[in-house]
């Protein structure tokens, strides 16, 4: 896990009722967390985020006829809150959850500024076979 990257995502965390973030790879490995999350959790919220982040770009079909349509973002709405996932670069993906009282835009907009700002730091490129020397 990165260090570097992890106090970074604290920033995202700024706007009132933002609770957690995380950055992943598209396979489900966490790749840094929030200081206010347990890596345990965030090891198990990496997993599922990365599931539901293929999910969401699966149904592109469903709300476009172009094909190869990107995916950008997925919502989740619960009773009691969010958790926003955007792409963060190739195989990389940034997630925030948050209470129901958070300015959903003010998320998406420090989310995408941090992923700007990161840059290639957050690029995740996929991973070889496991027998490949790297």
């Amino acid at each position: 896990m990165n260090d570097k990257l992890s106090w970074m995502l604290d920033d995202v965390l700024e706007v009132p009722e933002a609770r957690h973030a995380i950055l992943l790879s598209a396979d489900g490995m966490l790749r840094a967390h929030s200081k206010g999350i347990s890596r345990d959790e965030a090891d198990k919220q990496a997993a599922a985020l990365s599931g539901l982040q293929s999910l969401s770009r699966a149904t592109a079909g469903f709300c476009t006829e172009t094909p190869n349509t990107a995916w950008r973002q997925t919502l989740v709405e619960f009773d009691d809150g969010y958790v926003f996932v955007i792409a963060a670069g190739p195989g990389a993906y940034l997630a925030v959850s948050s209470t129901e009282k958070v300015d959903m835009e003010a998320v998406t907009y420090r989310m995408h500024k941090l992923v700007d700002r990161l840059g290639k730091e957050l690029t995740t490129p996929p991973r070889q076979g496991a027998g490949s020397a790297a």
